[in-house]
């Protein structure tokens, strides 16, 4: 495991909550992982039938270790699963494989990236009517504002982290 700025894996205790919660949805779904890291979520959604995951990290070597990873257990050979690496909010306005069934959004705290990331979401048009967007942030922060047609359906709150699945009508 990298011990990159920023990276804060999710909890297995989390993964599981989440991956209860996105059972309906995950089975040959095309899936993102924005701020990918080691790359936890994408890799679990991949584990579970989705039929695609690009991946966005901005720190070079987890990228690097991700790819590896990514050949490693064989998901390369998924359709199209990539490793974006670089700044996210730049990578999300050049994605032309949209729109995806579920986005993860997983930003490191402290960085203001969680209203940005969701903006760039509905700006380039990266979600549909079904899609869910899994977005975790710290419990201080106030999530912000969402699209009147984005509801979240599941909520979670720990002393530390507020996670929750939105899902887009």
């Amino acid at each position: 495991m990298l011990n990159a700025e920023g990276l804060r894996p999710t909890t297995d205790r989390n993964k599981e909550t989440l991956f209860n919660w996105l059972m309906p949805y995950v089975n040959n779904a095309r899936c993102l992982d924005v701020f990918a890291g080691s790359g936890g979520l994408g890799l679990e959604a991949l584990s579970r039938y989705a039929s695609h995951c690009d991946f966005i990290e901005l720190d070079k070597q987890a990228a690097t270790q991700l790819k590896s990873n990514l050949t490693l257990v064989n998901a390369s050979n998924t359709a199209a699963t990539g490793v974006h690496q670089g700044d996210a909010l730049n990578i999300l306005k050049g994605i032309s494989d949209a729109p995806y069934d579920i986005i993860f959004v997983d930003p490191p705290f402290a960085k203001g990236l969680v209203a940005p990331t969701l903006a760039a979401i509905v700006d380039n048009n990266l979600v549909q009517s079904g899609s869910v967007i899994y977005l975790e942030h710290e419990s201080a922060l106030v999530t912000p504002l969402l699209p009147a047609h984005w509801n979240i359906i599941k909520d979670k709150q720990t002393s530390a982290l507020r996670y929750m699945l939105i899902e887009v009508n």
